[in-house]
């Protein structure tokens, strides 16, 4: 080096776009995944309402719709049954509040994660969609 120093005229850096981009919400995909299982069918159809565009997330805000939807009917379901119902509502209760925190973290890591029956479901309601 002649100890001459070079100067680069500094370019505006844009900013990197999120992993698994922005689709409606303008969520990044992977946290609006993970929110469509927020409070079940409620934020499932919200979501499908919204997005239009972003497959990963129209597909699990339908998971979340026909998975916690049912959920939902079937402890009404059993509901009315005495003893017998209430006991395996509250065991279906447990395993759905394990299911809902599973599929939410699958979600925010970028997994589209099918269940299986409903997750099949999901995916040809969406490409219909």
């Amino acid at each position: 080096m002649n100890g001459e120093q070079t100067q680069t005229p500094e370019q505006p850096v844009a900013p990197a776009s999120p992993a698994g981009g922005k689709g409606g919400t303008g969520l990044q995909s992977n946290i609006a995944g993970a929110l469509a299982y927020f409070l079940g069918p409620i934020t499932g159809i919200l979501f499908l309402l919204i997005e239009k565009e972003n497959k990963f997330v129209r597909f699990h805000a339908m998971q979340s719709t026909l998975t916690f939807g049912g959920i939902f009917v079937l402890s009404i379901v059993l509901g009315f049954i005495p003893i017998l119902g209430w006991i395996a509502g509250s065991l279906i209760w447990f395993v759905s509040l394990i299911l809902w925190i599973f599929l939410m973290y699958k979600a925010f890591n970028n997994e589209e994660y099918e269940l299986p029956v409903i997750g099949d479901m999901a995916r040809k309601q969406v490409e219909k969609m």
